[in-house]
């Protein structure tokens, strides 16, 4: 009875070695993989109620980097909440950490998608417009 105990000690003691494997993570702890793709799939914009103030889908654009986007008439636009869905394993930055002022309208808002490699990196610009 004895020995077979020591014997499962021994090989969950070698299943759980064996499966530990030392993957590279980035700087918040997040898994660094081999994929290169690097772009925005999905933008949302959220009011200080967290509903969207979007008229209609933001249009993406992954050659030219941009997003354009319209939100509704008297919106608060200092007060917005920015969400971007990327591709897997990309991360943003800056990260996102609270409400996004997008009152200068002339000026746009930068973020940059960063590959899951960590190794492609683009800039993306958001264009926001109010409609009449």
């Amino acid at each position: 009875m004895k020995k077979i105990f020591i014997l499962q000690f021994i090989l969950a003691l070698f299943v759980i070695v064996s499966c530990k494997k030392d993957y590279p993570i980035d700087k918040d702890g997040l898994l660094i993989t081999n994929r290169a793709d690097c772009y925005v799939s999905n933008f949302e914009l959220l009011g200080a109620d967290f509903q969207t103030v979007r008229t209609k889908a933001a249009t993406i654009d992954t050659t030219a980097q941009t997003i354009n986007v319209e939100v509704l008439y008297g919106t608060d636009l200092k007060n917005l909440y920015p969400q971007f869905s990327l591709v897997v394993d990309a991360i943003l930055d800056p990260k996102i950490v609270g409400k996004v002022d997008f009152s200068d309208l002339s000026k746009p808002k930068e973020w940059t998608v960063v590959s899951g490699n960590r190794k492609v990196r683009k800039t993306y610009k958001v264009y926001l417009t109010v409609k009449q």
